[in-house]
């Protein structure tokens, strides 16, 4: 009897040890079969994002991404999370599979933040990690639970289109890309519809097209495509703003098409074109005010000069994210939202300067017509990019880059004996430069940079030192007619071309004064101010270096 227990009770034994092993054969065999997939909130879709060093006050943007595992029928495992990959060895205990990650290196992305290097990529770091052990389990819906998710059974091929829809636009489109696309389709209606700026509004209005079609981004990935993406097409060809290589060769061209006869006939009008600079100093004290870093507020305070070129120059060298200030913090990348705050103000002087004009001159101010400007020689004509070189880089020597391919290009033109080489300055290359210029700078407002609150302040500023800017102008072309004898009296309003958005504000002037009077032309009077607008911004802008580099 006692035999016939002991035989009975190893039966029970080996016959619940087939069940425990085929129930282990299974579940093995149903956990390896195709890929289990889940979607998750909460990773960040910075790439250099550094939870260690980012501020706890600031809230980084985060997006949805899918999280695979993969098991083997040979006991092996991988866990593709965010495009890292992980791997191990998983066993079955009862209902349980308990992992068992491998050590894994990962590489993680930082930015260059150091000034002195050039090199636009990323700074690696390596760091060898090892995930804890974690058990899944797998529930009676078919459903693996276990580390916090819930994961559902696809076949590889339905996993595959899960890869391909989460690098595609409709995975990763936010609210931020739909605003960002809505203003740059409004660039483009305002260039064709109006012709404001259309040379400009139109590569920048198509680059925000561009830098804002929603793409694949998650901590220590470079899919190479982004602006901000060092190795991609757009990265290499942004490096023109960012070291500031394009402003000087706008500049050359500038000058190589500009003839600065009015404003050597007529010198005094240079007061003109420094007065309205009173802009850029006002924004500069405002931005400070506002909270802006000194350096961030004298990029900022460029806007008020109406110069595009001018305004990236100084915000590539001054607000560029890189540059460590006395008190060990490193100032905001502002590049975009100046440039874009620049242009756009260019591009709207027929809007916002005729209100400004009236609003500050009388009728009678309006109808003043002034002498017509004495011609000028041809020496008189060469010797001006040399002097006015020589006495302007003198003032601002860091205004040289500019300053010395404005007049470089000038004399070009005025010597008479480089007609191909001003030729090529004033259309071949300046067009070239505006189209990467305006491209580039465009695709710069990738929706997480560029929609911040400090962006909503800079275009404040902008259009607050743009009025100013007009204001300045017009006020000191008042105050010079008080010492002026009745026939030499000036038109206030062309004080207002003292901006630097050559012609256009000429022309609103221009316009203005037809208006007004059909037989009173101002444009080359306007043109002497407008001018030195130019010079004088960036006179200014050298100034700002000086103090504030």
């Amino acid at each position: 009897m006692k035999n016939t227990f002991q035989l009975l009770f190893a039966f029970l034994l080996l016959v619940s040890g087939f069940a425990a092993n085929a129930q282990k054969n299974d579940l093995k065999e149903t956990i390896s079969s195709g890929k289990w997939v889940t979607r998750t909130p909460g990773y960040h879709i910075d790439a250099t994002y550094n939870a260690e060093e980012a501020d706890p006050e600031d809230e980084p943007d985060t997006q949805k991404r899918y999280k695979t595992f993969s098991f083997g029928s040979n006991n092996t495992f991988t866990l593709d999370s965010a495009k890292q990959r992980y791997s191990g060895r998983y066993r079955i205990s009862g209902d349980e599979i308990i992992l068992d990650f491998n050590p894994v290196s990962v590489t993680h992305l930082r930015k260059n933040m150091d000034p002195n290097n050039s090199s636009t990529d990323y700074i690696t770091e390596h760091e060898t990690v090892k995930l804890p052990k974690r058990a899944l389990h797998l529930s009676d819906n078919g459903k693996m639970t276990g580390d916090g998710f819930t994961y559902k059974n696809y076949s590889g091929a339905i996993s595959g289109l899960f890869n391909f829809y989460e690098f595609s636009g409709f995975a990763n489109v936010t609210w931020k890309h739909m605003v960002m696309l809505i203003i740059g389709l409004f660039f483009i209606f305002l260039a064709i519809r109006y012709e404001f700026e259309p040379l400009l509004l139109i590569p920048i209005g198509f680059g925000i097209l561009i830098g804002n079609i929603p793409m694949f981004q998650v901590v220590d990935f470079n899919l190479k495509l982004g602006i901000y993406e060092p190795g991609s097409v757009l990265n290499i060809l942004y490096q023109g703003v960012v070291q500031g290589w394009y402003p000087p060769l706008i500049f050359l061209g500038i000058g190589a098409m500009t003839d600065f006869s009015s404003l050597i006939s007529n010198p005094k009008l240079m007061l003109l074109g420094a007065s309205a600079q009173i802009g850029i100093f006002l924004t500069f004290l405002g931005a400070i005010w506002l909270g802006f870093a000194p350096p961030e507020a004298g990029a900022i305070g460029i806007i008020g000069g109406a110069d595009g070129p001018t305004a990236i120059f100084i915000s590539s060298k001054l607000a560029n994210g890189l540059n460590v200030m006395a008190n060990g913090e490193t100032v905001k990348n502002l590049i975009g939202p100046i440039a874009i705050a620049a242009y756009s103000y260019m591009a709207l002087v027929p809007v916002i300067q005729p209100p400004v004009i009236k609003l500050l001159t009388s009728k009678r101010e309006r109808l003043i017509k002034m002498k017509p400007p004495r011609a000028v020689s041809k020496l008189e004509k060469i010797l001006f990019p040399i002097v006015g070189l020589l006495l302007t880089a003198y003032i601002a020597p860091s205004a040289l880059p500019l300053l010395g391919m404005l007049f470089f290009g000038n004399l070009l033109k005025e010597s008479g004996v480089t007609k191909r080489l001003a030729a090529t300055a004033s259309n071949a290359l300046i067009d070239t430069i505006t189209i990467l210029l305006g491209l580039t700078v465009g695709a710069s407002t990738q929706a997480d940079v560029f929609l911040n609150p400090s962006s909503v302040k800079i275009f404040g500023l902008g259009a607050a030192s743009f009025v100013i800017a007009t204001a300045g102008g017009v006020a000191a072309a008042k105050l010079m007619n008080m010492f002026m004898k009745k026939g030499n009296k000036i038109n206030p309003m062309i004080g207002a071309c003292g901006v630097s958005a050559v012609p256009d504000s000429a022309r609103v002037v221009q316009h203005m004064g037809l208006k007004e009077d059909p037989t009173n032309h101002l444009l080359m009077h306007a043109m002497a101010p407008n001018v030195s607008g130019v010079i004088g911004s960036a006179v200014a802008a050298g100034i700002l270096l000086s103090f504030l580099m």
